[in-house]
């Protein structure tokens, strides 16, 4: 096979310009926890809310690459 490993992966290509993680918008909590794909719950918001006071929006680079 002459295709390389990108070509076999992914069968369509995204202009580098279209793709963005999110983060240079608005995070909330909820956001955060909804991304890491759980549900929501009091808990889960709190820690949510203490690692973006910590990280700020570049806490959702850990769940977008």
């Amino acid at each position: 096979m002459s295709d390389t490993a990108d070509e076999r992966t992914w069968g369509f290509k995204t202009a580098d310009s279209a793709l963005h993680t999110g983060a240079e918008g608005v995070v909330d909590p909820e956001d955060l926890v909804m991304l890491s794909g759980r549900d929501p719950s009091p808990e889960l918001i709190e820690k949510a809310r203490k690692t973006l006071e910590e990280h700020g929006a570049a806490a959702v680079e850990r769940y977008l690459p």
